[in-house]
Order: structure tokens, then C-alpha cells, then sequence
């Protein structure tokens, strides 16, 4: 595993509820909200990847403004990117594609599923 691998990994558990599930065994790592999956992180070789819940019209453009970023890997090419932790693309934008994977599958969950998140 490399720094960006462990850095993705620590942001994606630093939210509120998120946990780490490995359903397909160690690798990848599986975040969750609620039950609901917003990212998947795999080591990778070369680079590292994490794979993110996206808008459709933002992930189009992301898709042709980024070359590090294609639609998601053995997901729903349409509301899911995969982004390679090649090194360039900045950390903030990981971040904020981070969060907005995030805020997407918490919008998603029945109200009483988010209330019992502490955020």
C-alpha cells in the first residue's frame, strides 16, 4: 500500500458512520454508510484506485477533464467513478469526490437511517 492509499483509506473512515467491510475478503476495502456502500478502495498495481458514487452530469465531466478518472470499475458505469491515486489528481479533489459520494448514499437513506448517524 502506498501513502495515497493509506491517506484515501483514513479520510474515507474519518466520516461519520462509515465503517470498513471487506465482504470479498482483504483487499478491497468496502466504506459504508447505513449499510450502503460509497467507496471502494483497492491497492492496485500500479496505483491504488477508489472507486466513488458520483452525479452522472459530474462524473461525465470529471471523466473528460481527468484522464486519472474513468467510469467506475465493475460498477454502474453512470453513477460511479474510479479514480487512479496516480498522483495527479489533487488531494482536494479526492476529498471533495470523497464527501460527495458520501452525502449521496446519506441522502439516499430512509430518514430514520440518517438520524441515527451522528454528524
Amino acid at each position: 500500500m502506498n501513502n495515497s492509499h493509506d491517506r484515501v483509506m483514513t479520510r474515507l473512515l474519518s466520516l461519520p458512520g462509515a465503517i470498513d467491510d471487506r465482504p470479498f475478503g482483504p483487499e478491497p476495502l468496502v466504506a459504508k454508510v447505513g449499510g450502503k456502500m460509497f467507496a471502494l478502495l483497492s491497492a492496485g498495481l500500479p496505483h491504488a484506485s477508489v472507486s466513488l458514487k458520483i452525479d452522472p452530469v459530474e462524473g461525465e465531466a470529471l471523466r473528460e477533464t481527468w484522464p486519472a478518472i474513468i467510469p467506475g470499475y465493475h460498477l454502474n458505469k453512470r453513477h460511479w467513478i474510479t479514480v487512479a491515486l496516480d498522483g495527479t489528481i489533487p488531494d482536494e479533489l479526492v476529498d471533495d469526490l470523497i464527501r460527495d459520494s458520501y452525502d449521496l448514499v446519506i441522502n439516499g437513506l430512509s430518514r430514520a437511517a440518517r438520524d441515527a448517524l451522528v454528524r
